[in-house]
């Protein structure tokens, strides 16, 4: 019998779960589900099979962890990086396959050699952005180059959004994923090559002028470089290539107000507020008087930014409660109470990839596009697309369909082949497009 064992149970992990069911009941295999949160455990596996067990651990003892990877076959990890290598260690001593949703960050790349020697598959950045944005990318860019097509510019934008009939604030945002990540979007800058020039931007540069992306049916969404671009530009055999930049989508408000709150110092990371019995009002006027002095002197808002101000709290009584905390915190706490999903609301995923090639001495443009909305604040779009390639890559490492070995993200074709078809059999379908070519870029 085989055995996965996940590790993480939140948000992302509801349709993972839902689909490791699945094939614990057509395949007999056994499912382990293993997180510190007994009530997400039980709201996820209710009404499961006895194959599939769910396991209250704390996953920072050594000893839990490794007895539960040594009983399987094959192990995903959904939580934060700091746990990821704890995990990757543990598969690599007891000789595991390990998948994961996030980034292959260089801690983890010091175990490729002893991965690739113990003749297990790590895959990392299997999830949506990193994940379906590798394997859809690769995909079109080995067509055009199998053509014989020479791939000038590359700009591929992704974002976690609201559907349109559930966005009803001033943010036009709502949050689908781990709120901190949110917080921390960009905190990094962001370095990519644009016409030839490498180009590095800082967080606030980063929400300013930003480019419009047309996105098909729906409005214009703004876009943001996003991290260090140029790391995949050799991993998707680009290096020629003049134009490469990876993006996130957000509305063109949301950008707006965010570098607002940046300017406010309201992302600031360093704990000096002490919140117990202290109002959002009183921290807003503590916090603004720390920086600015008086509140005359503090940046000019439009009447957007003023909305959203309003929106999110900052002149409501409510206390905080939350012990010492930094701004972050606290703009971490406020948006998971004004931005959060309603019951019944929809988020929605927009990826779409932009290539610019020269083909028979003429100059193409193709539009590759996923659009996917969810179906409410349980069954969101970001848990399908983040948790589906996840599941159905481990679903064919078992089978034997995927037989690569070493540290890997998936952009070969060993990977997106097999699992872009069945994602496809699912729903989750790109739309492509040739367009009039016009420029590149993403600059004003």
């Amino acid at each position: 019998m085989k055995h996965i064992l996940l590790f993480g149970a939140g948000k992302s992990a509801t349709v993972l779960i839902e689909y490791l069911i699945q094939l614990a009941i057509h395949n007999q295999w056994k499912i382990t589900i293993a997180d510190s949160n007994a009530a997400s455990i039980a709201e996820k596996t209710a009404g499961a099979p006895s194959s599939v067990q769910g396991l209250v651990v704390a996953l920072e003892s050594e000893d839990q962890r490794t007895l539960l990877i040594q009983q399987a076959d094959l192990v995903i990890s959904l939580m934060p990086p700091s746990l990821h290598f704890l995990i990757a260690q543990d598969c690599l001593a007891a000789g595991k396959h390990l998948l994961t949703a996030s980034y292959a960050d260089v801690q983890m790349q010091t175990l490729a050699p002893a991965v690739k020697q113990k003749g297990i598959l790590f895959l990392n950045e299997m999830g949506l952005d990193p994940g379906i944005d590798h394997m859809s990318a690769m995909r079109l860019i080995h067509q055009i180059q199998a053509e014989g097509g020479v791939i000038t510019s590359f700009l591929s934008h992704c974002g976690g959004l609201v559907a349109p009939e559930s966005d009803n604030n001033p943010w036009h945002y709502k949050i689908s994923w781990n709120p901190r990540n949110v917080i921390m979007a960009g905190k990094a800058g962001a370095v990519y090559l644009e016409n030839g020039q490498e180009k590095h931007k800082t967080y606030a540069q980063l929400f300013e002028n930003n480019h419009l992306v047309s996105v098909p049916e729906l409005a214009d969404y703004a876009c943001y470089p996003n991290r260090d671009s140029l790391t995949y530009r050799s991993l998707y055999q680009l290096s020629e290539t003049k134009t490469f930049i990876r993006t996130t989508l957000r509305h063109p408000d949301f950008c707006i107000g965010w570098r607002y709150l940046i300017s406010l110092h309201l992302t600031d990371e360093e704990k000096v507020y002490e919140t117990n019995n202290l109002s959002l009002q009183a921290f807003f006027a503590q916090h603004t008087e720390r920086f600015f002095g008086k509140t005359s002197h503090l940046p000019e808002a439009s009447t957007l930014v003023k909305q959203q101000l309003e929106y999110l709290g900052f002149s409501e009584d409510t206390l905080i409660n939350k012990g010492l905390c930094s701004a972050a915190d606290i703009l971490q706490w406020v948006l998971e109470n004004k931005l959060a999903l309603q019951p019944h609301d929809k988020d929605m995923i927009i990826m779409v990839h932009e290539i610019v090639y020269t083909l028979h001495q003429q100059t193409h443009q193709v539009q590759s596009s996923l659009i996917v909305k969810g179906t409410n604040a349980v069954h969101t779009a970001m848990a399908r697309t983040v948790g589906l390639p996840l599941g159905i890559a481990a679903k064919l490492v078992l089978e034997g369909a995927i037989s690569e070995t070493g540290l890997h993200i998936p952009t070969s074709p060993a990977f997106y082949i097999p699992v872009l078809q069945e994602l496809e059999a699912m729903g989750i379908c790109f739309t492509e497009r040739n367009s009039s070519y016009k420029t590149t870029g993403i600059s004003g």
